[in-house]
């Protein structure tokens, strides 16, 4: 695993001592002792990771976490002793990359953090990839409607009206899309 930056949201120094001691001298580490004001100061501190050791997370704690939008930016592995269903439903909604009930472990932190890490990434693709078929979908939405306006308006086909919105964006060295998106403009000037 890399050097990181890593935020440990940790109330009692024996255990944060415990956690650090566990992940040793490779990363960064800044403990953070009380809940209050965790979004601003994780904003601030921006670390690549974040660990939150709870005996016992509440509502609060997990609404400050998203509130951070921490968990959209970078990984966040939270350990607890006990959890209901809720919580942990919660604890996912709000973003949380690892949720690991029944506490903390030495051995465990390791490759805990490197499934938290793993997890975010492949959140984070789908994420993306997400916004891009959505950002496609509306680009034919506009192309489509933009198709109906010629092929109405000259009397063509679809093929047509495409390879003429084709050669106008070609012509005027702009993308289709935004041909497109200036025929809708100018059909709704002249309705």
């Amino acid at each position: 695993m890399k050097r990181l930056s890593i935020v440990l949201v940790e109330k009692l120094p024996e255990r944060a001592a415990l956690i650090a001691e566990a992940l040793g001298r490779d990363h960064d580490l800044t403990v953070i002792d009380t809940d209050k004001g965790l979004a601003r100061r994780i904003a601030d501190l921006a670390p690549d990771l974040v660990l939150i050791d709870l005996a016992n997370p509440s509502r609060d704690v997990l609404e400050e976490l998203s509130l951070a939008s921490s968990p959209m930016e970078r990984p966040v592995a939270m350990f607890v002793d006990r959890s209901d269903q809720g919580l942990t439903r919660a604890a996912i909604e709000a973003g949380v990359s690892a949720y690991v009930v029944d506490g903390l472990r030495a051995e465990r932190i390791t490759p805990i953090l490197d499934a938290a890490i793993a997890r975010f990434h492949m959140f984070q693709r789908i994420r993306a990839e997400l916004a891009a078929t959505r950002a496609a979908l509306e680009e034919r939405k506009i192309i489509d409607r933009a198709k109906g306006i010629l092929m109405k308006a000259k009397g063509i086909g679809e093929d047509e009206a495409y390879a003429l919105m084709r050669r106008g964006a070609m012509d005027q060295k702009r993308k289709i899309i935004d041909m497109a998106q200036a025929i809708i403009t100018a059909a709704e000037l002249l309705k």
